[in-house]
């Protein structure tokens, strides 16, 4: 690219050939004023703020379409400059709401900095205010009218950064608009929803709805929500984009970027990063986790062969627990070089993954196979072997220990008759079941408590042979913490859910038991913010099972011996900057966080597996750069009926095939249906990419200023 030398101001000024003259200004730091330019956007010059001199060009040409050339001589800052940009200034603001300028909501607006620059506070030209309604009818978007002064940036933005092309001007002169056509909203117009129009609106007349860019929350956390909701921060948009260009070798990298077990999050995730996909506010939220499952599942490489490890360090480290966070630190520190051995008390790895979760919803053989991949990077495991000494554990010689003893003890429930024969509690329940064991519930099964671990020892216990299952919960369906599609299961399964009603009396009845309960209301909220269940006065009621499985929670038991300080609800107390317990002594998982999710689970290995190779001496750095970096297709297209485009169901095997077995109830997308539901997905992270406007530099004269009515 050729270099040109122009004058600007008496300072010459570099820049290359091919760039405009307000360009070559705000590459030098010299500020010209202008509302319709954006540097992403090609030129419009339809603003008349961005006006200069220049010699042997009559008139004021303005900079932002005024190609630069060598030897040119610009002058940005005459007063007669300035008298004609105060007037195209006050043409602009005569029918703009005053308040708008003097506002603290958008600190971010264009309009509102460069007055306060120029010092418009008086002799302006006033017409009447428009004082159209703002438009709220559109998901995610509000457009205020009142606030746009036509400078195009919106709809340019909507033509040339994403080839949608719907917005344009409406009607002629002072009437004009902009809109879409015939008034159509957004969701009838084929809009995609990518918030290129916000992104270059100077005046806020363009804005996210509950402006949620004002809450104090960084620009990526709001805009991705769904990656930023991650517990491992997987980069979601970037895997689901390599599904819709059938790259799912590179979809699955991306996953394994930040987790080891891609597949098994594919299968029993409870996906919080769903919750609050922004495309939930246009119709379904798309299925991510299914797309986590496709993406895995259709990466036919074996990548556990291409793991990349450090030089060996000469640490040793042992994990205690082979569960989802112990492997995940055990698989990292291996990679960075050091010696790690995982001790496990079961006779079989995966913790939770494997104990915990129900065969129809996780098959052992998937997990088994991610367990084996996940072992090339050269750490060892050693099953039924319980740890009683972490004293012990240094003797051996050992440099630093990973505590990742999970949460494996039911909670009890606190009601007269619960250690009666035939009262079980759920984490027993399940773990009996997925170690082989001849478990027997009986035809009638009671399951206390509506988490996921009570959905999963209901469906369990239907499975088992029950002909009629009671899944009693304190609270109502709103407050279940449960996730939808888990209810949802036990409800196509027969499980009969009985709400507001709480466990009061157990009673042996012959080879039968009693239950008594209490209906409850809800009163006013606890510490979770859901409303205290409260009892009913005279609302007893008794029905006869067979087994009664309480789920109501799990703790953790940390062994006396360990010799190492508690929490509350006895369980490990880590430093609150990492996740240190004391001098080499590290914790992580349900142990510190009481029971939570596989994702979780994975996201705190992570932060342990840091927080060693730290105190080992390392960097702590474990992300590394598997998928090939590739620029998205910013271009998106008109999406007629794109808004209303439904989310792909993942297929099920019908209710009545899922009785006295375990296969798995929920089968992967066909190709097909990944595609149409990655096809779905926003790319909120295309936003990201827009190119921020240079600001004024701030002037403390005008900084406060109020302008008058």
């Amino acid at each position: 690219m050729n270099t040109i030398t122009l004058n600007i101001n008496g300072k010459n000024v570099q820049t290359e050939q091919g760039k405009t003259v307000l360009e070559a200004a705000l590459d030098a730091g010299i500020y010209i004023p202008t509302l319709c330019y954006h540097p992403d956007l090609s030129p419009f010059g339809g603003c008349r703020l961005c006006i200069v001199q220049i010699d042997g060009v009559r008139g004021l040409p303005t900079s932002c379409t005024t190609p630069a050339k060598d030897g040119m001589v610009v002058n940005t800052e005459s007063p007669g400059i300035k008298q004609v940009r105060r007037i195209a200034m006050e043409l602009l603001l005569a029918a703009h709401p005053d308040d708008c300028l003097v506002c603290s909501q958008n600190l971010n607006c264009e309009l509102q900095a460069i007055t306060q620059y120029m010092g418009m506070d008086k002799h302006r030209l006033k017409s009447a205010v428009k004082t159209m309604p703002v438009n709220s009818t559109n998901p995610l978007f509000e457009h205020e009218l009142n606030k746009c002064i036509l400078c195009g940036r919106c709809v340019r933005a909507c033509y040339e950064l994403r080839g949608v092309g719907i917005l344009s001007f409406i009607s002629r002169g002072k009437d004009t608009y902009i809109g879409t056509a015939f008034n159509k909203p957004l969701v009838d117009a084929g809009c995609k929803f990518c918030g290129a129009c916000i992104e270059v609106c100077p005046t806020g007349a363009l804005s996210d709805k509950n402006g949620i860019l004002e809450k104090g929350k960084s620009r990526d956390a709001v805009l991705v929500p769904c990656r930023n909701t991650c517990p491992a921060g997987i980069d979601i948009p970037r895997y689901v984009r390599f599904i819709t260009e059938n790259k799912y070798a590179e979809s699955h990298a991306v996953i394994r970027e930040k987790v080891p077990f891609p597949r098994s999050l594919g299968y029993a995730c409870n996906h919080p990063c769903e919750e609050v996909c922004r495309r939930k506010d246009v119709n379904e939220y798309i299925s991510i986790k299914g797309l986590k499952r496709f993406a895995a599942e259709n990466d036919d490489t074996n990548w556990g062969d291409d793991i990349k490890k450090a030089p060996p360090t000469g640490k040793c480290v042992a994990v205690v627990g082979a569960g989802p966070a112990g492997l995940t630190a055990a698989f990292y520190l291996s990679k960075l070089g050091h010696k790690v051995v995982v001790f496990e008390a079961l006779p079989v790895t995966g913790g939770m993954l494997r104990v915990g979760i129900p065969e129809y919803r996780l098959p052992k053989a998937v997990l088994d196979d991610e367990i084996n991949e996940i072992q090339k990077a050269g750490f060892e495991i050693k099953t039924s072997t319980k740890i009683k000494s972490i004293d012990g554990l240094f003797k051996q010689g050992y440099d630093a220990i990973y505590l990742a003893i999970g949460a494996h003890r039911g909670i009890k429930m606190g009601v007269d008759g619960e250690d009666t024969p035939g009262v079980i509690d759920a984490i027993t329940f399940l773990r009996e079941v997925s170690l082989g064991k001849n478990v027997k519930a009986g035809e009638r099964v009671a399951v206390i408590g509506g988490g996921n671990v009570a959905t999963d020892a209901a469906r369990t216990a239907l499975r088992l042979g029950a002909k009629n299952v009671d899944m009693i919960y304190r609270r109502t369906r709103k407050e279940m913490p449960a996730s939808d599609e888990e209810i949802e299961g036990c409800i196509e399964e027969g499980i009969n859910i009985i709400y507001l009603a709480a466990p009061d009396k157990i009673l042996k009845d012959g080879n039968l038991i009693k239950l008594r309960c209490l209906r409850m209301k809800l009163g006013e909220p606890d510490a979770s913010g859901r409303q205290r269940p409260v009892s009913v006065e005279g609302s007893e009621f008794t029905k006869t099972y067979d087994t009664i499985i309480a789920a109501i929670g799990q703790m953790t038991v940390i062994p006396t011996s360990f010799n190492i300080e508690t929490a509350h609800g006895s369980r490990l107390a880590v430093s609150n900057d990492n996740a240190t317990i004391k001098d080499g002594v590290f914790g992580g998982g349900d142990a510190v966080s009481g029971p939570a999710t596989i994702i979780e689970a994975i996201a705190a290995g992570r932060h342990g597996a840091v927080a060693i190779d730290k105190y080992l001496g390392g960097k702590g750095i474990i992300d590394e750069q598997l998928a090939p970096v590739t620029e998205s297709k910013d271009w998106l297209g008109c999406g007629k009926g794109y808004a209303l485009q439904p989310r792909e169901k993942l297929p099920c095997i019908l209710p009545k095939e899922r009785l006295n077995n375990f296969d798995i109830v929920e089968h992967n997308y066909s190709e097909e249906s990944a595609l149409k539901e990655a096809n779905r997905c926003l790319q909120c992270d295309l936003r990201l990419k827009i190119s921020f406007v240079k600001l004024p530099p701030k002037r403390e004269t005008t900084k406060n200023r109020s302008f008058p009515s």
